[in-house]
């Protein structure tokens, strides 16, 4: 993100639509955004339905902000700048998203609101993808939640968009001190959110799933499909982090504690023993999506996701989301 260039067709032509006050041409240049803008909702927010609502209210205060847009600095700069504030206004009202202080508890029980990204609805962007994965799984989301809000922004505009301190400072309000300032202290805290995780965020790496991944999930969906109690504890490690969403407090570490605790809840007996699942990626991670019939029901219906981080592989973190009853990610209700 650099405005190291002189006005761009793009910008002159939403100049043009902002002083005619023509719409269409309007929505048509800041709807090119709205993919790369809607993560950033999501790396705030950590909530893809929260995402996508103030990807909306970001639009809408573009249009009534229009005429103050000069080219001073790229459309798309500025439309970051609005989209930063708007999810800082939504935080500073909302109670339910002040992140707990740093080592209270454990991290993760925290965001209860985290909710998994469809692959699908990733920019296009081949640079914004080149950093997708590193910067949109999950670990990477809930360790930003930690941030307090103003710092939260101060990070993902420096580290992740790569933005220089003195726009970074501008779009916030800020001296560039005290952007500096607040980066330094969220380093530290990304830091111990993340330990033995890659911490240069703009660095090239894959997007793409490992043979390994792909083979742990199709194992994984198959111990399902076959009520197979013991292949599914072979996939875990023995020190895997379990954590079932929206509930908050559920996070298990340790991988017979997890095992005994779906087992506990039913798992592979009558009435949770008649699985369907679906391989599919959210956040650039894998993930299954399961499906269950009941002996009253006459299909399978849409029961959770389980998002899996595997490490040499094995399953070393399993964040489960309850789906039911959600239209999220396009997936079918029923099988």
């Amino acid at each position: 993100m650099t405005d190291a260039r002189a006005l761009g067709a793009d910008e002159a032509t939403f100049i043009a639509a902002a002083r005619s006050g023509d719409t269409a041409r309007f929505a048509d240049i800041t709807e090119r955004h709205r993919r790369e803008l809607q993560v950033h909702c999501y790396r705030m927010l950590a909530n893809y339905e929260d995402a996508r609502d103030l990807t909306q209210e970001t639009f809408l205060r573009a249009w009534n902000k229009r005429e103050s847009f000069q080219g001073h600095a790229t459309l798309r700069t500025w439309l970051y700048r609005i989209a930063t504030n708007a999810c800082l206004d939504f935080l500073e009202k909302r109670n339910d998203r002040t992140p707990v202080p740093y080592g209270l508890s454990d991290p993760g029980s925290e965001v209860p609101h985290l909710q998994p990204y469809p692959d699908r609805m990733l920019p296009d962007d081949p640079q914004e993808s080149v950093v997708a994965r590193e910067t949109i799984e999950l670990a990477f989301i809930v360790a930003v939640q930690h941030l307090p809000p103003r710092q939260r922004a101060v990070f993902i505009l420096r580290d992740v968009l790569g933005l220089p301190a003195p726009k970074a400072a501008e779009a916030l309000e800020l001296t560039v001190a005290s952007v500096t300032s607040a980066l330094q202290r969220a380093r530290v805290t990304m830091r111990a959110q993340l330990p033995g995780r890659r911490l240069d965020w703009r660095s090239p790496v894959t997007h793409e799933l490992s043979d390994d991944e792909r083979g742990v999930v199709k194992s994984y969906i198959d111990a399902h499909e076959r009520n197979d109690l013991a292949g599914l504890m072979s996939l875990l490690r023995d020190d895997l982090r379990f954590a079932m969403l929206p509930d908050p407090g559920t996070v298990i570490v340790g991988a017979q504690d997890a095992v005994d605790g779906w087992v506990s809840g039913g798992l592979f007996q009558r009435g949770y023993d008649d699985w369907r699942c679906i391989a599919t990626t959210v956040n650039r991670m894998p993930a299954a999506v399961l499906y269950l019939r009941t002996p009253d029901a006459p299909e399978y219906r849409l029961l959770n996701i389980a998002v899996l981080h595997i490490a040499d592989g094995k399953i070393a973190e399993l964040t489960g989301f309850d789906a039911t009853d959600k239209p999220w990610l396009g997936l079918p209700p029923t099988l």
